[in-house]
């Protein structure tokens, strides 16, 4: 049974528990007010429609229609009316005996003018002995018994009170007061139901859609804002698990498309020096290489393609082992400017040999101190520097080497004057296996993770790596570390990094 079922229903039974409730009250009321299990279904007649006295004025109203019947010449006698009328003054009532068309007595109760021509002419049958009547606003309820005095005159003798206006006003209104109560407990109940329903049920229903979209694996929705109520916080909560779902599938289908591109280039990669490694030893098995000379240049290249196998190989294994976070960092102060100044050293003569100049363009006259893994950074320059390198394309090739120090942070720029980036190609620089370059070729090859290793590499020491570039001017690539504090130890700020 669905919830929009079961709340109808449930509304339903509530409505009509309300009625029961309502009418069993009634019941009890009139059988309490009246001691007759059977006076209910005259419940309205006696107790509304024929005005009941009170019980003091109903005995005193017995009394005087006893005399009206056995001996109607004392309701002559203005003593004896007097008398009644003062002890129906206690009780807010008053006495009025006629007869024919002349007043006997009128009480001062009422000192009202127009009393006489508003009470009901004679009725010696006394169909009607209880009813109410009013003049101008204001309202009188009365018990009359209309006789014969001795002598054949007509007479009638009333007990009157005054009504309030407003309790006259909701006697003569119950009916409609009733059937308007009751109107109001259905609207009430299926306005209710209404508002249950929109704010429950159909938010619930949307759920169930959403989650039969996902199991059929369609992600490209979005659930509408709802209240803030629970329902509110599960829609929300719902929302953000299938926006993290579809960031998921879309990470997992971009990694298997990276993942193909991956196994295409390494693919590549390895069969280009496999295949020249296997086409010099045949050559050598062939006796191609007859003399001592080329015999070692078939050597030398062999080993320079093992060479870089093996290079390929551990780039490999270092992206992965730093993609799993399996990759331990040894932190040590480091002066920057001088580990800088021996990867100069270090490559500055390989470098020259193909025709690039590796030099200084901005050096601290200053050490500059900071928290650093000496291998991991050196990996880091060394893959910056080397691809460069591949892209030089003007007669005097340099990269210069920058260092720009503050307070937080120590700023590396290594500098080139090649043939640039192109602007699309910048946000993707550092993503693993992309290649701004599509190419492969022997000149610009590689697996395209030399930048995504210097990002985890610097990420891991708390800094920071991008590049600014300039298609025909050349690139220059910046990384950032933590500045030593007067401990001894790494800052760690939540400032901007520099070029924020």
């Amino acid at each position: 049974m669905s919830i929009r079922v079961k709340l109808l229903l449930s509304y339903t039974g509530m409505l009509v528990i309300s009625l029961l409730m309502f009418f069993l009250a009634a019941s009890l009321f009139t059988i309490a007010a009246t001691g007759d299990i059977h006076s209910f279904r005259d419940f309205y007649k006696v107790h509304y429609q024929l005005n009941p006295l009170t019980e003091q004025e109903e005995s005193i109203f017995l009394e005087l229609k006893y005399f009206a019947k056995n001996e109607p010449d004392k309701l002559l006698d203005k003593s004896l009316l007097q008398d009644y009328d003062f002890k129906l003054k206690t009780v807010r009532a008053g006495l009025y005996v006629r007869r024919e068309s002349n007043q006997v007595f009128e009480s001062l109760t009422f000192n009202q003018p127009e009393l006489e021509k508003s009470l009901p002419p004679y009725d010696l049958n006394n169909s009607q002995i209880r009813n109410t009547f009013n003049i101008g606003e204001r309202f009188y309820a009365y018990a009359k018994f209309d006789f014969l005095y001795s002598d054949g005159a007509k007479g009638s003798v009333f007990v009157i009170r005054e009504r309030s206006p407003f309790s006259e006003v909701t006697r003569r209104l119950l009916p409609i007061l009733v059937c308007l109560l009751l109107g109001v407990l259905i609207v009430a109940n299926v306005l209710l139901y209404r508002w249950i329903t929109r704010s429950v049920v159909k938010p619930l229903d949307r759920l169930r859609h959403s989650a039969e979209n996902i199991k059929e694996g369609n992600l490209d929705f979005a659930l509408p804002e709802s209240s803030k109520d629970e329902i509110g916080q599960l829609n929300e909560a719902f929302e953000n698990m299938r926006r993290r779902l579809q960031e998921s599938v879309q990470l997992r289908l971009q990694d298997e498309e990276s993942r193909k591109e991956l196994i295409s280039n390494i693919s590549h990669d390895l069969r280009t020096p496999i295949t020249n490694i296997k086409g010099y030893i045949e050559g050598i098995r062939d006796g191609v290489a007859d003399t001592p000379e080329k015999m070692d240049k078939y050597v030398n290249i062999i080993y320079a393609k093992a060479v870089d196998l093996d290079k390929l190989v551990d780039e490999l294994f270092l992206y992965s082992k730093l993609d799993l976070k399996q990759v331990p960092f040894t932190f040590e102060p480091v002066d920057i400017t001088s580990f800088l100044d021996d990867c100069i050293d270090e490559l500055h003569y390989d470098l020259e040999e193909k025709g690039i100049r590796l030099q200084w363009e901005q050096r601290p006259q200053k050490s500059v101190a900071v928290i650093a893994d000496l291998e991991k950074i050196k990996r880091t320059v060394l893959n910056i520097i080397e691809n460069a390198q591949k892209f030089m394309d003007k007669p005097d090739k340099h990269i210069l080497v920058s260092v720009m120090a503050d307070p937080k942070w120590a700023t590396v720029e290594i500098k080139d004057n090649g043939i640039g980036i192109p602007e699309e190609a910048i946000p993707h620089l550092f993503e693993r296996f992309y290649r701004a370059e599509q190419s492969r070729n022997s000149s610009t090859g590689g697996s395209g993770l030399g930048l995504s290793i210097a990002r985890q590499i610097i990420e891991g020491h708390g800094g920071e790596i991008w590049v600014k570039s300039k298609q025909g001017s050349g690139t220059s690539l910046f990384f950032s570390l933590p500045r030593m504090n007067q401990q001894g130890g790494a800052d760690t700020y939540d400032d901007a990094h520099p070029h924020h």
